[in-house]
């Protein structure tokens, strides 16, 4: 017997993990509403976030994972401006999305946020980032209380093989894919496909909420 169909909002979902969920759940006559700034969403735009989700109406599950860059480098020499910037695009637009959704989401429905390993790992030159994400996976547990029934989940990936990376001088990328290879418990960075399958956990299973998923290759274990 197939499941009941549900309907998925993937913010993010046109490339990398958010293109592995949005594929993973287009299945069983589910219906999965797909946008990112490839199909004009930016979500550090609230206005533009609120007119989404009242087009869209009810649904039942809700993921982000968009506004992954950050400006890299030390805390005396990155712009502030370009700092706040990547905090309005995923932390703030991660949190004005959850807001907008909230109001339309039934039931049992679920929310799941991506945050990134560099929440709890600490490595030099990277604050920015690890500020963001560090941010998001606290207001993950706020908003499992204040939205309850409502699920709301994060999901913290390591290393991932997307299109991300795609403008990196190629030797660079092969080389930081074969330190991961070398240095990663698992022998190897991860897929797109695998990072899937645990937004796939936090949505189906109904016991879980408040929870940070970290699917990292054994990243935080160094």
């Amino acid at each position: 017997m197939s499941q009941e169909a549900k309907t998925y909002v993937i913010i993010g979902g046109t490339s990398g993990i958010g293109k592995a969920i949005a594929s993973s759940f287009d299945k069983d006559n589910n219906t999965v509403h797909v946008a990112s700034r490839q199909t004009g969403l930016d979500i550090s735009n609230e206005q533009a976030i609120r007119e989404y989700f009242e087009s869209i109406g009810p649904f039942d599950h809700l993921v982000v994972t968009a506004g992954s860059s950050a400006p890299a480098g030390k805390v005396v020499d990155v712009n502030i401006t370009d700092a706040k910037q990547a905090f309005d695009t995923k932390f703030w637009g991660s949190i004005q999305v959850a807001k907008y959704a909230a109001e339309y989401i039934k039931a049992n429905g679920s929310i799941t946020l991506t945050t990134g390993m560099l929440s709890r790992k600490v490595v030099a030159n990277t604050y920015v980032k690890t500020a963001i994400n560090a941010a998001l996976e606290a207001v993950t547990k706020v908003l499992a209380k204040e939205l309850a029934p409502i699920r709301v989940n994060a999901v913290s990936p390591g290393l991932t093989m997307t299109t991300a990376y795609q403008k990196m001088d190629l030797s660079a990328r092969d080389a930081m894919y074969q330190n991961a290879a070398s240095n990663l418990p698992v022998g190897k960075a991860g897929e797109a496909s695998e990072i899937a399958m645990a937004y796939a956990l936090a949505i189906n299973n109904p016991y879980m909420t408040g929870a940070i998923i970290d699917v990292d290759g054994g990243a935080l274990l160094q």
